[in-house]
């Protein structure tokens, strides 16, 4: 299993690294461990997230989307992620997100699963940000402005740094679904 250098970041702490070229394969190799663990509930696993842009700065965490149909079956994935390491996160403050963690340990995470709606709004949403940043140079660079203003606004809160970003990401998703008011 490839282990990027960079990979793992304290609790709370919003620390952008540049890209790292390790991590896609850090990513095939997990996704194959969460593969064979889940079996037939799990219906789509996906990297997405600032660590599956080339050349976007990242916090050096994987962020995974795990899909899964319907949604209130996400506890059945539950027993497999703690076989794998990874603890629930409960009240993460993602909407429509049931988010598990792991890393060196609950303090430092490397990875982030986040069980959403297979085909559903979260995951088509995140999938189609993640398309966009890999495809226009001209967003991935405002995106990496965005994160590095919101690292800088809040250092030490995660639900801070989500909350400084989310409107950008929220705008894309808005021009993106048609909607061209507000």
């Amino acid at each position: 299993m490839l282990k990027p250098a960079n990979l793992g970041l304290k609790a709370n702490l919003n620390l952008l690294v540049a890209y790292d070229p390790l991590w896609p394969a850090a990513f095939e190799d997990e996704k194959a461990r969460l593969a064979e663990a889940f079996g037939p509930v799990v219906k789509g696993i996906e990297h997405y997230g600032s660590t599956a842009v080339p050349g976007l700065c990242a916090k050096p965490i994987l962020d995974i989307l795990v899909g899964i149909s319907p949604l209130f079956e996400w506890e059945r994935c539950k027993p497999a992620l703690e076989v794998l390491g990874y603890d629930y996160a409960e009240g993460a403050g993602v909407p429509g997100h049931y988010m598990f963690g792991r890393g060196r340990d609950r303090r430092e995470r490397t990875h982030l699963v986040h069980v959403v709606e297979y085909q559903g709004e979260s995951w088509r949403d995140s999938l189609a940000f993640r398309d966009a940043l890999r495809c226009e140079p001209r967003l991935r660079e405002s995106y990496a402005q965005e994160k590095t203003r919101a690292a800088a606004a809040a250092p030490r809160d995660r639900a801070a740094y989500n909350l400084q970003k989310g409107p950008f990401i929220a705008e894309f998703i808005r021009k993106l679904s048609g909607d061209h008011t507000a």
